[in-house]
């Protein structure tokens, strides 16, 4: 894996202080966005709701940051990237310190959705950002970097936010992620070098024109959504992702009640399954090459397949295996898609990510609720059978995406988490 240390004798100053600084904010975002995730227990007890409604607070935030990131795909093209990605990340750290206040659940709901909408600015604007200012050369080693921040934050939120829950209470376990945000964010504000006459050339809001900016702007969405290989490629993502993220909110109840009974620190540490994916992230622009998307999308369709089904073996180990094979899975149908998008808009192309990326949030949003009813009906086995219904539906839609027009050409990949 490639480090900044690394780079340093082959990048300039500038761009290794951008290629830290994205990539502590990336870390920052997902552990806010994630840390719900790892303390299901604590908000449970401190607001007096059943652990399967808590589930909730995660598929609100990710609602509202899938068409939030629509937003700033709009601005940072109007705005420059740095102006908007500092302004999120001040106010994020506001509402961490308002959560800190909250007495009451359909409050803290209210504020996880405004969390999402600040939430999306960094996956929005981070790969123009690296796009604007590095060379290609430097671009794909940030990309690697920038990628395993996005997993490490998300593991980190879980497990940091489980391991605090068994000593603290909700308002000391929010205060520390608060500080651990003030800090982070502050590095990011010193480490962000000034955008070069490249970024600040970006077309501005034109007051004179606003309509016509306006129209331009929802042309651009406008004409991606019409590309039907496009909007099978969105669709691929957002329900895989639906499966997966799900899958882990789910395992932790189960994990949690007999004969498992794990605790609340134990239940965080499955997230380290997502570590296969992490690897499967940064091997995938290899294996694209050598084997054809074809033939990955098809082995990872089968891995989240088997993945799902290995877990009904109701034992520790199986299900760790069972979340590995899922996690290696969707990292790789996640990648292709990613890069996929990319390669296939010829215009706007921070638009067409824009929308797989809200495709991708959308279905960890609509995951939630949708599995709920599964949850209560037959448990763990029931959000199986929900994520192989969801699956089967994948597969129809891979399949039609999967014509030999659509395999012809193999990607480099540059992902998100």
């Amino acid at each position: 894996m490639y480090g900044p240390v690394m780079l340093a004798s082959k990048l300039k100053k500038n761009e290794i202080r951008l290629i830290w600084g994205l990539s502590i904010a990336s870390v920052i975002i997902y552990i806010n966005l994630y840390l719900v995730q790892g303390i299901l227990p604590l908000i449970a007890e401190t607001f007096d709701v059943d652990i399967s409604h808590s589930t909730l607070l995660l598929s609100v935030t990710s609602f509202s940051m899938a068409f939030s990131l629509l937003i700033y795909a709009v601005l940072s093209d109007r705005f420059g990237r740095k102006t908007p990605l500092m302004i999120s990340l001040y106010l994020l750290l506001l509402t961490d310190l308002l959560m800190m206040f909250v007495a009451d659940f359909s409050y803290l709901v209210a504020l996880r959705v405004m969390q999402g909408a600040l939430l999306a600015a960094v996956p929005a604007i981070a790969m123009a950002y690296f796009k604007d200012e590095l060379s290609q050369h430097a671009m794909l080693k940030a990309g690697a970097i920038y990628i395993a921040a996005n997993s490490l934050g998300g593991i980190a939120g879980r497990i940091i936010g489980g391991g605090l829950s068994l000593y603290f209470q909700w308002q000391q376990v929010i205060g520390f992620i608060l500080l651990i945000s003030v800090f982070g964010v502050v590095l990011v504000h010193v480490l962000l070098p000034k955008q070069s006459k490249r970024t600040l050339a970006a077309p501005r809001l034109n007051y004179r024109d606003l309509s016509g900016e306006m129209k331009a702007d929802i042309g651009g969405f406008v004409e991606h959504l019409k590309d039907k290989r496009l909007r099978q490629i969105y669709l691929v993502g957002g329900l895989a992702f639906l499966v997966m993220v799900n899958q882990f909110s789910y395992i932790q109840l189960h994990l949690m009640s007999e004969p498992f009974n794990w605790g609340r620190f134990e239940v965080t540490l499955i997230f380290l399954c997502y570590l296969s994916g992490t690897l499967a992230s940064y091997y995938s622009s290899h294996w694209i090459k050598r084997f054809g998307r074809t033939s990955i999308f098809r082995l990872s369709l089968l891995m989240m397949f088997a993945g799902s089904l290995v877990t009904l073996i109701d034992t520790s180990a199986f299900i760790c295996i069972g979340f590995l094979m899922t996690a290696c899975g969707f990292f790789f149908i996640h990648s292709g898609c990613n890069a996929w998008v990319a390669r296939r808009a010829k215009s706007h192309r921070a638009k067409a990510t824009a929308l797989y990326l809200c495709s991708y949030y959308l279905g960890a949003a609509l995951g939630g609720p949708l599995l709920l009813p599964f949850w209560h009906q037959w448990g763990w086995p029931g959000v199986v059978l929900g994520s192989v219904i969801v699956l089967v539906g994948l597969s129809l839609v891979m399949l039609k995406l999967m014509s030999p027009q659509s395999t012809r050409t193999r990607s480099v990949l540059v992902t998100e988490h």
